[in-house]
């Protein structure tokens, strides 16, 4: 089998491995940057069933070794009170760790795997699924995919989701080791987590009705739009480098995910944010390749794969909203959270992931 990937990103390096390894098949992937991978990105983490994913595809322990595992997730409110503590990206039962690092550390780890697995890469080759060849095309050209509509030219496109994010480093701080915090501020939320050198990797996810262009964002203005908020502005005051501004988009269900040989994963599929990209995709990778290799035909196998992928797909982006409902409240609903999220954190929170985590 011949198999044509489209996008070198966390999906397209992920499913070349899958495909390569599950199904023997000769993979090529099509990047479109010259680039072969670079710091791409802010940081992200992966969840467990995102790691278990990694597993399957036998990469998990290089991953791990270019980031750093994270047991915990600190939930403050603006003043500074501990609102709960939950377990970061996983059951509480789950030895395995939510594993933090760049998006580009990332790329760089699984491009390497699938170049040591036998796959192809081509960079600086824009390419849509027309203008290649093989038995299988997967698309896995992100959020603003040509594919996407190159399979259905009526499929939904990407809209501003009322939230961007600016991204930066501080130094200099004395925040506990191991965890990951995320205030609710009452301009949007803000997540910072200590890296191993002792730097301090930060996101501000501030709501605004259109987003900025990236010269108005400065260390200045987010230091006035969490001056209410007692970590944050701490975070901010220290910071020695402060990232573009990234707008978060949301999309609507699309109604087409494949043809007889082509099939949309990953981003281009389904983005969904809070801080299960990487996961779902790489749970995408692992899913099309078993199918691909049990199924007598392509066209059965991505009938497969998207009878089985879509539910849960679609469960993911309903709580990817809720989650970004929740960094928007205005001032009264967030004083009403803030007494609310103590007892949904220690009675519900388990009971409404666990679905995700198993």
């Amino acid at each position: 089998m011949r198999v044509s990937v489209i996008g070198g990103g966390v999906a397209g390096a992920a499913s070349a491995i899958a495909l390569r390894r599950r199904t023997g098949a000769e993979v090529t992937v099509y990047e479109a940057y010259e680039d072969p991978a670079g710091q791409v990105g802010s940081f992200l983490s992966l969840a467990v069933n995102g790691l278990r994913g990694l597993d399957e595809l036998g990469c998990l322990a290089r991953v791990q070794e270019a980031g750093f595992p994270v047991a915990d997730q600190l939930m403050w409110s603006a003043s500074g009170k501990l609102l709960g503590k939950v377990p970061r990206g996983r059951l509480a039962s789950d030895t395995l760790h939510s594993t933090t690092l760049l998006r580009g550390r990332l790329v760089e780890v699984l491009r390497a795997e699938a170049e040591r697995a036998g796959v192809r890469i081509e960079t600086g080759r824009r390419v849509d699924p027309s203008g290649v060849e093989g038995d299988l095309v997967v698309a896995a050209d992100g959020l603003w995919s040509a594919s996407r509509t190159a399979l259905d030219p009526a499929a939904p496109v990407p809209e501003y989701a009322g939230l961007y994010s600016v991204s930066g480093v501080s130094e200099g701080l004395d925040l506990a080791r191991g965890s990951f915090h995320m205030t609710f501020g009452h301009r949007g939320a803000f997540l910072c987590i200590p890296a191993p050198d002792g730097t301090v990797w930060w996101s501000a996810q501030v709501a605004a009705p259109e987003p900025p262009a990236p010269a108005e964002i400065t260390l200045g203005l987010l230091t006035e739009l969490y001056r209410t908020s007692r970590m944050p502005l701490d975070v901010l005051r220290a910071a020695t480098r402060v990232d573009r501004p990234m707008p978060m988009h949301r999309l609507a269900e699309l109604p087409v995910w494949h043809d007889d040989r082509t099939v949309v994963i990953g981003d281009a599929a389904h983005p969904v944010g809070a801080g299960q990209g990487a996961s779902m995709a790489i749970e995408d990778t692992v899913a099309l390749a078993r199918c691909v290799s049990t199924a007598p035909d392509v066209r059965t196998a991505l009938a497969e794969y998207t009878r089985l992928r879509r539910p849960r797909a679609a469960r993911m982006t309903k709580a990817a909203a809720s989650n970004r409902d929740s960094k928007t409240p205005g001032t009264v609903q967030r004083r009403v959270n803030d007494l609310l999220m103590p007892f949904v954190f220690r009675h519900a929170y388990a009971r409404s992931t666990g679905w995700l985590y198993r």
